[in-house]
């Protein structure tokens, strides 16, 4: 049985409603993007960068293929095709005991993906 922070995780997915973020992240979440060398700390920025990867990467393509899934942290692989590019990924989560994400990283290849990533992120933030 999947955690309750990864089950919210697919239902937010699913609902395609990253509104519904704000009650699975925690406040001091940080999040580790493909692009940016520094971690964005807190709730907000890592909103923006989530809610800004809803509009780029989850279109009808994007799905996880495997799951690797702990008591507290999570591996999820992805698949997802842009303009013509597949794009291979890893979302990293973790969460505390209160079913918040704590840490989020987002890992991207190949490096054509990342630029097109890069570039479209840049336009959603």
């Amino acid at each position: 049985m999947k955690p309750t922070a990864i089950a919210k995780w697919h239902e937010i997915l699913k609902a395609k409603n990253p509104e519904r973020l704000q009650n699975l992240l925690d406040e001091y979440v940080v999040f580790h993007s493909p692009v940016v060398h520094t971690p964005q700390e807190g709730k907000e920025i890592t909103s923006k960068y989530l809610t800004a990867a809803f509009y780029v990467l989850y279109n009808d393509s994007f799905h996880y293929v495997r799951e690797i899934i702990g008591s507290s942290h999570a591996a999820l692989e992805f698949t997802v095709e842009i303009e013509g590019i597949f794009i291979n990924g890893v979302d990293l989560i973790s969460w505390n005991d209160n079913d918040k994400i704590t840490d989020f990283k987002v890992l991207i290849r190949p490096l054509k993906a990342i630029q097109l990533i890069h570039q479209k992120m840049s336009m959603q933030l």
